[in-house]
């Protein structure tokens, strides 16, 4: 057995991706799918702030990528907003605000469905929340979790929209967050009664460290297939 840490990349079938934005940007991204069957579910990562180092590599998407594949049955996409550098490659265009992204989050779900991936879950993280939140709302997705919600980009008037549907939306609030913490989410998310506040002890923003890490895989996991659920500390060796 391999003891589970920071740098450990668990099998999957792992392959370089790429896409075209409405306005003709091609985005670079990787996925990362279960060996030797299907998905049961999918997760499409926004990522943090491209201004403030946010990228595909941000280590919250990078350890989901290397983990949940073989941990939980899940495909893992994960990408460059426009403009942003990672090892993987540059996306073209540049910053939009969270207003362009639109597009980008557009071009990732539809390609998402050209390969057949399953059920996706749209996750945000800090701004990637805010693009999920201001345009997953106009679109088929299993489901939404949020981590570590600023609200910083996204009206009441926004959130209330989203209402109208039933997708299950799930926020994880640290307790020691920068922005919005759990009381302050509470209170700025009860224009949608349904949605599911989950505080964090302990969690700060960047969610640093395995065990706060390891909380956030498992929350995600809970919501897309709690059968794998506790997620192990070890794997076999030689898998």
């Amino acid at each position: 057995m391999i003891e589970i840490r920071s740098s450990t990349v668990l099998p999957a079938t792992r392959r370089d991706i790429e896409f075209v934005t409405a306005d003709g940007h091609s985005l670079v991204g990787e996925v990362s799918i279960p060996v030797g069957g299907a998905p049961v579910g999918t997760i499409v990562f926004l990522h943090p702030l491209p201004t403030a180092g946010g990228f595909m590599d941000s280590h919250i998407i990078r350890k989901a990528a290397a983990r949940l594949p073989a941990l939980a049955n899940v495909a893992v996409v994960r990408f460059n907003f426009r403009g942003v550098t990672s090892v993987r490659g540059t996306s073209g265009g540049s910053f939009g605000h969270g207003v362009d992204e639109r597009m980008d989050f557009e071009a990732a779900l539809a390609w998402t469905r050209s390969q057949g991936l399953p059920n996706p879950w749209i996750i945000g993280w800090s701004f990637g929340t805010e693009v999920a939140m201001n345009h997953a709302i106009h679109h088929d997705v299993a489901g939404v979790i949020l981590l570590s919600p600023p609200l910083h980009r996204t009206t009441a008037e926004t959130l209330a929209l989203w209402n109208a549907n039933e997708v299950p939306v799930v926020a994880l609030v640290p307790e020691h967050d920068d922005y919005l913490k759990p009381a302050e989410a509470i209170e700025r998310f009860a224009v949608i009664p349904r949605l599911e506040i989950v505080a964090v002890d302990e969690g700060k923003h960047l969610w640093v460290g395995e065990k706060q890490t390891y909380r956030v895989l498992s929350e995600i996991v809970k919501r897309i297939n709690p059968a794998a659920l506790p997620l192990p500390h070890e794997y076999p060796s030689g898998v």
